[in-house]
């Protein structure tokens, strides 16, 4: 153990073994006297997408229950965050399987060290779900974007996916578009809270089973994510629905590279399964 108290706000960066890049997340272990209140007021002093509340801890078993905040409202659950608080939990538990009971149910998370020393996590989402979106949702949305549906790639068409928490998926056809990023903020958050969307998943596909990402979250005070666990979920259960699912059902997304902050997410997506499992390595900022 460090000389941290459990209670105290850890701070890690998900999807990523350089400090640099990837997914800022707060993590409390030990959250079991925090209120509604507290855990909000934190999450907004720590200012990151999330920060997570581990509020039942019990360690022989490997089973925690967590709780997840943004800086304005509490999330149901947050893939980075999950990562980095299983990283966290791995580095003073041990590694090996490790089960969060979170507000969408049980997630299995998975961790080992990588052969650098950098603690991988492997979470298995809930069933994932899709469908089409509304023709007046998309246009909303493509208005707040600055997007056309021209610029949209036809091959991944726009769908509403579910991998937690719903997020609206727009695949464009160039990496240009998805480089050109600046939408109305206010806009797209009242279309996002109307429509119960967390984030939008937006996507250019590079090659079969590789993918560039980024990820608005004006609902949670957020401009863009630079590493979205949940929604690498739920657009792996998109692309299965769709039969896009390269052989072997590897999937990797490129995210937070147009915001300086480069993460990698890997997903196994199997035919079988309507779960999906998310990948990803975590380091402390301290």
């Amino acid at each position: 153990m460090t000389s941290e108290t459990s209670s105290a706000v850890l701070r890690y960066t998900a999807f990523t073994s350089d400090p640099s890049g990837g997914n800022p997340a707060g993590v409390v272990l030990d959250a079991s006297g925090f209120d509604d209140a507290r855990m909000l007021a934190v999450a907004a002093e720590v200012g990151y997408s999330e920060t997570a509340f581990v509020t039942v801890r019990d360690a022989e078993r490997r089973r925690f229950a967590v709780r997840y905040f943004s800086p304005l409202a509490e999330v149901d659950f947050c893939g980075h965050a999950t990562v980095a608080t299983a990283v966290a939990l791995a580095e003073r538990v041990g590694p090996g399987e490790l089960v969060f009971e979170t507000q969408v149910g049980e997630i299995p998370v998975a961790t080992a060290a990588d052969a650098d020393g950098v603690t991988r996590a492997t979470l298995t989402s809930v069933a994932t779900d899709s469908h089409p979106v509304e023709d007046s949702a998309l246009d909303a949305a493509l208005a707040a974007l600055g997007w056309q549906r021209s610029e949209l790639d036809p091959g991944l068409p726009p769908r509403v996916a579910f991998g937690g928490v719903w997020h609206l998926v727009l695949a464009v056809a160039s990496r240009a578009r998805l480089a050109d990023l600046s939408y109305d903020f206010d806009g797209l958050a009242g279309l996002m809270r109307a429509r119960g969307w967390t984030t939008l998943q937006l996507v250019w596909q590079e090659a079969p089973g590789r993918f560039h990402s980024r990820n608005p979250f004006p609902v949670g005070g957020v401009v863009e994510d630079p590493a979205t666990g949940a929604a690498a979920a739920a657009f792996g259960g998109y692309l299965r629905a769709l039969g896009r699912v390269p052989e072997g059902g590897e999937v990797v997304i490129r995210q937070g590279e147009d915001m300086g902050r480069p993460s990698t997410l890997t997903l196994a997506v199997d035919a079988a399964d309507p779960r999906v499992r998310v990948s990803g390595r975590a380091v402390s900022l301290v």
